[in-house]
């Protein structure tokens, strides 16, 4: 049995897309050293004994048990603990030689509460820890764990993060197109203790509006993160990158009411997945394919730069497109970056990221 050739580490694996990507791992047929079933799985789920979606996944593929090594770890992205132990016990293990340098650290977790909402122990409202504080905390942390020659960090987004999408635009009472979202320190502490937002809007909107707002917070890190690993000494070569999968019907809308999850995602979706294939909605697996190759493939396609490291790219599906104005803002980059350092209490010896303030 060959070596793996790196590892992938997936969180949110036991969720709709995520066992999408797990299946693609897994099942891809391992007829050469280039085959996707030859990285070693690095599979987080919030309660790795209860993951019957990712170890169903796992048990049908028929590639799993002979060439596609990989493990299901435990990690719970609300619990910053959580977080740098699963982050220690990983990094241990590369530096150790027990499991192959990360080459792509895929950040596909994500929760969505429009039906109320959910604070943490520590008082962090929860679709901001998933969708953003956690996955920055596990990404710094693992630094020293990534592939330094051609590691790649993925952010999962959403067109959720941009006032100014086209859908943003049509459905403008959820989120009016000349909305900044995160304007400056007081509105960032209230969108992690989830006091941010009007308190006349109703469940499902105010739901949203946080979720969009983390999701502006993770496409800022792109840039930000990006920006300091381009700089580093050791570094340098890891890459950071953005895939908005577009509208799929997931796990991601069960803190939705019912109406919702039935009338839009069990209806409304599939029929205009129907009506425009190729379009914003799509397959969980059209976008694992998407967000994998955004992870592993050499060759992102046109307009990535002949011979050039793919840094900060954000792709709408296959699609190279452009984060939102907001999320490129220096200013606010800078203000999101330096709160979440204060937030986490991340401190130098815990990452080799050499320029973290």
């Amino acid at each position: 049995m060959d070596a793996p050739r790196g590892t992938v580490f997936l969180t949110g694996a036991n969720g709709g897309l995520g066992n999408a990507i797990v299946k693609q791992l897994a099942a891809s047929p391992p007829a050469n050293s280039s085959s996707l079933a030859n990285y070693y799985g690095l599979y987080a789920v919030r309660d790795a004994a209860a993951a019957p979606a990712l170890r169903s996944t796992l048990a049908n593929c028929p590639s799993t048990t002979d060439r596609h090594r990989h493990e299901i770890l435990s990690l719970d992205l609300t619990e910053l603990d959580s977080v740098r132990q699963t982050a220690k016990a990983v990094s241990a293990r590369v530096a150790a030689g027990e499991l192959p340098p990360i080459r792509a650290l895929i950040l596909n977790a994500g929760y969505q509460n429009l039906h109320g909402q959910t604070l943490g122990t520590d008082g962090l409202d929860h679709s901001f820890t998933v969708n953003y504080l956690g996955h920055w905390l596990l990404a710094l942390l693992l630094l020293e764990s990534m592939d330094k020659a051609c590691g790649r960090i993925v952010v999962v987004g959403s067109d959720a993060h941009d006032p100014q999408s086209k859908l943003n635009i049509t459905i403008r009472p959820v989120l009016p197109v000349d909305e900044t979202l995160i304007p400056d320190q007081a509105s960032f502490e209230a969108l992690a203790n989830g006091t941010w937002g009007s308190a006349s809007d109703p469940l499902w909107r105010a739901g949203y509006r946080r979720y969009a707002a983390a999701k502006l917070c993770a496409m800022t890190m792109v840039h930000e993160l990006q920006h300091r690993l381009a700089a580093d000494p050791i570094l340098s070569r890891v890459c950071v990158l953005a895939v908005d999968p577009g509208y799929m019907s997931t796990g991601l809308q069960r803190h939705a009411p019912w109406i919702v999850r039935l009338v839009i995602f069990q209806v409304l979706l599939p029929l205009g997945a129907w009506l425009m294939p190729g379009g914003p909605i799509r397959s969980p697996e059209t976008s694992a394919t998407h967000v994998l190759r955004a992870a592993l493939d050499a060759d992102l396609g046109p307009g990535t730069g002949s011979g050039q490291l793919p840094r900060a790219l954000y792709f709408d599906g296959a699609e190279l497109a452009e984060t939102s104005v907001e999320a490129k803002d220096e200013g606010k980059r800078q203000l999101i970056w330096t709160e979440t350092v204060r937030l986490t209490g991340l401190r130098k010896a815990e990452t080799i990221l050499h320029d973290l303030e």
